[in-house]
C-alpha cells in the first residue's frame, strides 16, 4: 500500500468502513436467511476489530486484515470480475490505495518493483485545492464541476508507456469540519471561485487538518492508451514556434504506446511538388529523422531507389506496408530499397502518404526490428492520427513559405519595419473588400512631410583603381605569354610566332595609356583566338611546357584571364562595403529608439544611406523637430565611426582603398512616395526633385573656383544651404570635438554651382584616428544640449 501523495492536506484522513458496517447491519435483519446469515458472519468478524467502524490511522491494520477487507467488499469487487476490472480501495487524490482486483496487481507487478504510481501533472497546489473544492462540493453543495480527466501512466512487461484514466467514486465518504474549520460565507466561495491559483488564499479558508474526511473511496482505471496518446501527439504537435517542438524520441514514445510496439521508431519527409522530391522537414533536422533518407538530404521520387514500391502510395494516396524486410528483397525486383532498410537493422515498416486536398504533404515512415510487427492490420491505426501530422505538416509547409517570402523580402525587397503598418493596413484592406469579385485598385503609399537624411562613404578613386588592376592583370597575362613564346623550341614555325610576339608587345604598350572601353574585351578575344590555339599546339621545350602549365593554372576559371588585381580590388570592396554596411544596421538599431523612422541603404562603390523621419511615418507617436536633430547627430556620429572602422581595417585589406564621407542636409519636408513599378521609395512631385538631383550630382562636385573635389579621405564633408543648418552642425562638430572624435580644424567653403543647383556650401573636418577612439562612447542630442548649457 502506498503512502499519502502529500503530506499537507486541508484533511484529517480517516479509513473507515462504518457505511459498509451499517449496510450489513441492514442486511443481518432482513428475512433472506443466506444473506442474512452472511452478513451476520461478517459483522462478527469485525467485532473485534473497531477501528473498521471508528477509523483507522495506523495504516498496519490495513496489512493485517487484507484478507477481512477483501471480504466485506465482495459485493463492490464481485470475484468474477477481478480479472477484468482495473480497481482498488483508495482515497481521491492521494497514494493510499489497497484491495486490488487481480488485474490491477498484474498490471503492477509488470511494471516493476521500482515503478511509483502517480496521477500525471498532479502537483501539491493542485493537491490541496481540489481536496477544498471536494468541501465546497459535498459540504456546502457548490455546484464546481473541478474533475478534469486524471491518467496513470504505467509501462507494460514490455516497457511500452500505457495511459490510464482514473474514476472516483466517494459514496462511502463522508466529510465533516473539525473545530479548526471556518465557516464559509458565499461571499467567501466566490473569491475562491475565482482565485484558483492563490494557494494562500485556500489556505486561508481551509486550514491544513481543519476538515475530516472519514470513510473510503473507489478508485476504476479504464485503459485509455489509445486516446491519451493521440491527444498527447496532438498536444506535440500543435506546439507554436516559440515552445520547443517535441523531440523524435517523445513522438517515438506517443507511437509505441499507440501501437504497442516498444521497439518502434518514427521517421519523416517532405514531399517537394515543384522538384517532385522527397526532402528531410528542415525546421526538424535535429529532430526528426527518417529512414529512407538516412544519408540523403533530398532524392527524386521517380528515383530507381523507390523502383515501383511507391507508385500506389504517390499515385493513390495508400500506405506502403513490409511486413518482413528479408521476404520483400526476395520477392521484390526493389532489392535496393529492401537492403536499405535491412542496413539499419529495420525488419518490418509502414510508409503511410499525408494527404490534404487531395495532395501529397509528405510520408510517415513507422519502422520496427521485428518481421512482422508492423502489418497491414496495425497499420489502419494510421487513421487515428494521420488528420493531426496532416494538418501539422500543411502548417509547417505554410511556415516555410512564410521564412521563403520573409527572406526575399528581406534579402531582395525590403519593406522596412517603419512604414509596413501602411502596407499591412492596405492590405488588410483588401482582404475585407465587401466585393471581392470587383478588381480591387490598391492605393498608393506616401508619407508626406517627412525630413530627408543623406549619407555616404564612398570608395576614394574606384574608377581609376578599377582600371588600374584591369591593366596589371592585363599586361601580366601579356608578359607572361610573351616569356611561354621566348622559349619555345626552335624548329617551331619562326614567322607565326614573331608576328603573335609583335602584336602582344604592341598591346602591352597599349596598356600604358589610358583605358579604353573596349581595350579589356578586344585583348581577352585576341588571346583566347589566337594565343591560346598556338600554345596548344605547339611542342615544347621542358621550360616552355612548365611555364604553359603554370599558365593555364593561373586563368580565372569564369573569364579565362589573369584576375589576380583585379580580385584583390574586388574583395577589398566586397570586405570594406561589408564591414562598414553591418557598421550602420548595427548603429540603426539604436537609431530606431530615437523615433521611428525609415532606412535604407545601397552598396555601390561604397554604401549609401537615406533616412526619413517625421510623424507621418508614426502617427501613433507625437513628433518633435528635436527627434530630427537627434538622428542628424547620431548620423555624423555613426560616420565617424564608419570611418574609424575602416581606419582600422585599411592595413589588412587585399588591396589598400580610401574612403571619402559626405553628409547632405536638406532643411525642408518632402513627401516619399512608394513606386509600384520600382518596388522602392521615391520623393514624390517636382518642387522634391531638387533634393534627389542634388543627391546624384553632389559627390563628383568641386570646391567653388578650384579643381579639388569637395570630399577627402578620411574626412567628412556636409553640404547644407541655409545659415540655420550651418549653425546646428558647426554645434555637432565642436561638441565632437570636445569628445576627441574629430580634429579641431574645419574647412568651409562653396561649393560649386551644379545644374540647376546654386548656393551650396560645406563643412569639412577630418576623424580622428587612434585606436581609443574606435571604442568611443555612444552620444545623444541630449548629451550635446546638455554640455552646451
Amino acid at each position: 500500500m502506498d503512502s499519502l501523495l502529500n503530506s499537507e492536506s486541508p484533511f484529517k484522513t480517516i479509513i473507515s468502513f462504518h457505511r459498509l458496517i451499517e449496510s450489513f447491519e441492514e442486511i443481518a435483519l432482513s428475512n433472506v436467511d443466506y444473506r442474512s446469515n452472511y452478513a451476520k458472519a461478517i459483522l462478527k468478524e469485525i467485532e473485534t476489530i473497531p477501528e473498521f467502524r471508528t477509523g483507522i490511522e495506523d495504516f498496519s491494520i490495513i496489512k493485517k486484515n487484507e484478507a477481512l477487507i477483501k471480504n466485506i467488499s465482495a459485493d463492490l469487487f464481485p470475484t468474477a470480475l477481478t480479472n477484468n476490472e482495473i480497481k482498488a480501495i483508495t482515497i481521491p487524490f492521494q497514494n493510499i490505495s489497497f484491495n486490488y482486483t487481480e488485474r490491477f496487481k498484474k498490471i503492477l507487478r509488470n511494471a516493476g518493483d521500482e515503478f511509483y504510481m502517480e496521477i500525471r501533472d498532479f502537483d501539491s497546489h493542485q493537491f490541496y485545492i481540489n481536496n477544498c473544492c471536494l468541501i465546497l462540493s459535498s459540504y456546502y453543495k457548490q455546484k464546481i464541476d473541478f474533475n478534469k480527466p486524471f491518467f496513470y501512466d504505467i509501462p507494460d512487461e514490455d516497457g511500452v508507456e500505457k495511459h490510464y484514466r482514473i474514476l472516483y467514486n466517494a459514496d462511502f465518504m463522508e466529510i465533516t469540519p473539525t473545530e479548526n474549520a471556518l465557516p464559509l460565507t458565499q461571499d467567501d466561495i466566490d473569491l475562491l471561485i475565482d482565485n484558483y491559483n492563490d494557494i494562500t488564499l485556500w489556505k486561508s479558508k481551509f486550514p491544513p487538518g481543519s476538515w475530516t474526511l472519514k470513510g473510503f473511496g473507489i478508485v476504476s482505471l479504464f485503459d485509455a492508451t489509445t486516446e491519451s496518446a493521440i491527444s498527447n501527439l496532438k498536444s506535440n504537435l500543435l506546439k507554436p514556434d516559440t515552445q520547443s517542438v517535441a523531440t523524435n524520441e517523445v513522438i517515438a514514445a506517443i507511437f509505441r504506446s499507440i501501437f504497442k510496439i516498444p521497439d518502434l521508431e518514427v521517421g519523416f519527409i517532405i514531399y517537394n511538388p515543384e522538384d517532385e522530391k522527397f526532402i528531410k522537414p528542415v525546421k526538424y533536422d535535429h529532430q526528426m529523422q527518417s529512414f529512407l533518407l538516412s544519408s540523403d538530404q533530398e532524392v527524386d521520387c521517380k528515383n530507381a531507389f523507390f523502383g515501383c514500391s511507391f507508385e500506389n502510395l504517390l499515385d493513390n494516396k495508400e500506405p506502403f506496408v513490409i511486413s518482413n524486410v528479408t521476404k520483400f528483397i526476395e520477392a521484390s525486383e526493389n532489392k535496393k530499397l529492401g537492403e536499405h532498410l535491412l542496413k539499419q537493422g529495420i525488419h518490418s515498416c509502414v510508409f503511410a502518404p499525408v494527404v490534404k486536398d487531395g495532395h501529397l504533404l509528405g510520408v510517415v515512415e513507422l519502422v520496427s526490428k521485428k518481421p512482422r510487427e508492423l502489418n497491414s492490420i496495425n497499420a489502419t491505426k494510421l487513421e487515428l492520427v494521420l488528420p493531426y501530422l496532416t494538418d501539422t505538416i500543411d502548417r509547417y509547409n505554410t511556415d516555410m513559405q512564410h521564412q521563403v517570402e520573409a527572406i526575399i523580402q528581406r534579402e531582395y525587397t525590403t519593406i522596412h519595419p517603419s512604414v509596413y503598418w501602411k502596407f499591412k493596413k492596405e492590405s488588410q484592406n483588401y482582404f475585407q473588400n465587401t466585393n471581392p469579385t470587383k478588381d480591387y485598385i490598391f492605393k498608393e503609399i506616401v508619407f508626406k512631410n517627412v525630413f530627408p537624411l543623406y549619407g555616404q562613404i564612398d570608395i576614394k578613386g574606384s574608377s581609376e583603381h578599377r582600371n588600374e588592376t584591369v591593366k596589371r592583370d592585363l599586361k601580366n597575362q601579356l608578359t607572361t605569354i610573351l616569356e611561354i613564346f621566348e622559349n619555345q623550341k626552335p624548329n617551331t614555325n619562326l614567322m607565326l610566332l614573331e608576328q603573335r610576339k609583335f602584336e602582344l608587345e604592341s598591346l602591352r604598350d597599349e596598356l600604358d595609356q589610358p583605358l579604353k572601353a573596349d581595350t579589356e574585351q578586344h585583348i581577352q578575344r585576341y588571346i583566347e583566338e589566337e594565343i591560346h590555339p598556338i600554345l596548344k599546339n605547339t611542342k615544347n621545350t621542358a621550360k616552355s611546357e612548365k611555364l604553359e602549365e603554370l599558365y593555364f593554372a593561373t586563368l580565372d576559371q569564369k573569364t579565362g584571364m589573369f584576375y589576380q588585381e583585379r580580385k584583390k580590388f574586388d574583395n577589398a570592396m566586397s570586405i570594406i562595403n561589408k564591414k562598414l554596411a553591418s557598421v550602420l544596421d548595427r548603429k540603426q538599431v539604436e537609431a530606431q529608439q530615437i523615433y521611428p523612422h525609415y532606412y535604407e541603404r545601397f552598396k555601390t562603390d561604397g554604401v549609401e544611406h537615406n533616412l526619413y523621419i517625421g510623424a507621418s511615418i508614426a502617427p501613433t507617436k507625437p513628433f518633435d523637430i528635436m527627434y530630427l536633430h537627434n538622428l542628424r547627430l547620431w548620423q555624423l556620429q555613426t560616420l565617424c565611426e564608419m570611418e574609424l572602422e575602416h581606419h582600422q581595417l585599411k592595413e589588412s585589406l587585399p588591396y589598400e582603398l580610401d574612403v571619402t564621407s559626405l553628409i547632405l542636409v536638406f532643411s525642408a519636408a518632402i513627401s516619399i512616395r512608394f513606386r509600384m513599378d520600382e518596388k522602392r521609395f521615391d520623393v514624390d512631385g517636382t518642387y522634391n526633385a531638387r533634393y534627389e538631383v542634388v543627391k546624384k550630382r553632389i559627390d563628383k562636385a568641386n570646391i567653388k573656383g578650384t579643381k579639388d573635389r569637395i570630399t577627402e579621405k578620411e574626412k567628412i564633408t556636409i553640404v547644407y544651404s541655409q545659415n540655420s543648418e550651418e549653425t546646428e552642425y558647426l554645434k555637432y562638430i565642436k561638441y565632437l570635438q570636445h569628445k576627441k572624435i574629430l580634429e579641431p580644424a574645419i574647412e568651409q567653403f562653396e561649393v560649386e554651382d551644379l545644374q540647376g543647383v546654386s548656393g551650396l556650401r560645406a563643412i569639412r573636418v577630418k576623424v580622428i584616428n587612434n585606436i581609443a577612439n574606435t571604442n568611443a562612447k555612444k552620444i545623444t542630442y541630449q548629451d550635446l544640449l546638455d554640455e552646451l548649457n
